[in-house]
């Protein structure tokens, strides 16, 4: 068996990032319309923590960089098929569809809080877009609800199948993903470091 070592490939702003999301996410989707001060503290959260991704995703560590994990359609697609006939390719950073579903989820999520903050200025009179109440109509904040709650909810299908994504992931590369999301490392074959050294 080969011998194998774990290095450093996410970095502590990642991670810091992905848990405290996951976190603001479930905050604003348990809080909803009952505890509105806390749905909307807890979605503006979300928005500056997209804010950062994008920003780190553009000059941040090699691995947390979208130039790494980026990749056409067509090669999701193929990965997803190798994935399940299980000859996938394992990647050191995210693979294909892993870089196609942290696309996905970031569009959806920033779509999301977006709507949010147009239905909250314009129902509330509150927030970034309070000024929008006066200038709304009566059939706007309907149409922005119906919209947010649509996106809202393609957001959480969107993380059930990317824990899917994880937990298949992991069973066929016989790597525990989660883990390697909390202390950032990942395993490579011993012979691979000592080369980069």
């Amino acid at each position: 068996m080969t011998e194998s070592v774990r290095v450093k490939v996410w970095d502590p702003l990642i991670r810091i990032f992905h848990w405290s999301l996951a976190a603001a996410f479930t905050i604003v989707f348990m809080a909803d319309e009952d505890w509105l001060a806390v749905h909307t503290l807890a979605g503006y959260t979300i928005l500056g923590l997209l804010v950062f991704r994008i920003l780190w995703g553009g000059i941040g560590t090699p691995y947390a960089r979208f130039s790494s994990f980026v990749r056409p359609w067509s090669e999701a697609l193929a990965y997803l098929k190798a994935l399940l006939a299980r000859r996938a390719p394992r990647y050191l950073g995210h693979n294909p569809a892993g870089g196609a579903m942290i696309v996905l989820l970031l569009l959806s999520l920033m779509s999301t809080a977006l709507t949010g903050m147009l239905l909250y200025g314009m129902g509330d009179a509150a927030g970034l877009f309070a000024g929008l109440a006066a200038h709304a109509g009566f059939l706007w904040p309907d149409v922005a609800e119906s919209v947010h709650e649509f996106l809202a909810n393609f957001t959480l299908l969107l993380v059930a199948v990317h824990l899917l994504g994880v937990a298949v992931g992991s069973l066929v590369h016989r790597e525990n993903l989660i883990r390697a999301m909390i202390d950032g490392r990942k395993r490579v074959p011993a012979q691979a470091t000592a080369r980069e050294s």
